[in-house]
């Protein structure tokens, strides 16, 4: 319901069209590295030197022109190029909508492709972030295409919240495979997905342990600490090595536990978004967690 309510107030063209001008100052900056690339690296740098990984995430989804895609598909090309050069811990995620999916599966394709061959070449690593379910079957079926060619250089995601999960994950996991598993931040029909957090939370521990108990490399992408205390007893118990998964966590929240996952020696990555067209991720992250919204609240109030 609260996230539901985020989404429909947040999508009203009022209230995205004032965000869009002064949200960076209201908090968004907290959960975005910045509108640029050289900034996203200065923040990689950072989170490095405390001993954590980074995932950068060029924001934008849905594009509606193939000029869009392309530039989309540079921006990647670039980052790349970037990590690379500055030697930096640094993988890179993206969205199939941002590369063109909506305009055909041929042309997300070909951009998908050309930026995982860009990754091969530099023994780095890009991960497809999971969209609305409109286009999980799509998104899963290119990325089974893309790692039949590169399967050390490219990871899925899968949701949580959605009934398929688990039919999805077992299919994947015919073949080990790196596979992030996140809890879902889309707003999604109780037809298809979990409609209690409690729900939710359990599914998403049960994903993580068939995940790992098929050999698969496991993203642990959470936040919530309940659950991260449940998986580090599962690999205890079960002498899950700690080369076969690793935690993970949005830039901006939390980072303090995930500085401590480090320092215990266990592997930490940070999911660290950057661009200007941050509204979409922003919203979501508001409408994940009502401490997100006191946050953004808090802010509001000091202006």
């Amino acid at each position: 319901m609260f996230r539901q309510l985020i989404l429909g107030v947040g999508n009203n063209w009022l209230v995205a069209h004032t965000m869009q001008q002064y949200g960076m100052q209201l908090g968004a900056k907290r959960f975005v590295a910045g509108a640029t690339l050289d900034e996203a690296i200065q923040v990689v740098l950072n989170l490095n030197e405390k001993g954590i990984g980074v995932t950068l995430d060029h924001l934008g989804e849905s594009v509606t022109q193939l000029a869009e895609a392309d530039l989309a598909r540079e921006s990647y090309l670039r980052m790349l190029d970037v990590i690379h050069q500055e030697g930096v811990n640094s993988h890179v995620s993206l969205k199939l909508t941002m590369m063109g999916l909506g305009l055909s599966k041929d042309v997300a394709r070909n951009n998908l492709k050309q930026i995982v061959e860009r990754a091969r070449e530099y023994g780095n690593f890009v991960r497809i972030d999971m969209e609305d379910s409109h286009v999980t079957t799509d998104t899963l079926n290119l990325f089974l295409e893309t790692w039949a060619q590169y399967p050390q250089h490219v990871g899925i995601v899968l949701q949580a919240y959605l009934y398929r999960s688990m039919d999805d994950l077992k299919m994947l996991s015919e073949t080990p495979k790196n596979i992030r598993i996140v809890k879902g931040a889309y707003m999604e029909p109780q037809s298809i997905a979990f409609p209690s957090k409690p729900d939710v939370d359990d599914n998403y521990v049960r994903l993580v342990k068939y995940s790992m108990s098929r050999g698969n490399f496991t993203a642990v992408a959470t936040h919530d600490e309940v659950i991260i205390g449940q998986i580090l007893r599962y690999v205890k118990e079960h002498n899950i090595p700690r080369d076969a998964f690793e935690f993970q966590m949005l830039y901006g929240v939390k980072q303090s536990v995930l500085e401590e996952l480090a320092k215990d020696g266990y592997r930490a990555r940070v999911y660290v978004p950057w661009g200007r067209d941050w509204y979409s991720y922003y919203l979501r992250r508001i409408a994940e967690r009502p401490a997100n919204l006191l946050f953004f609240a808090r802010n509001l109030t000091k202006k």
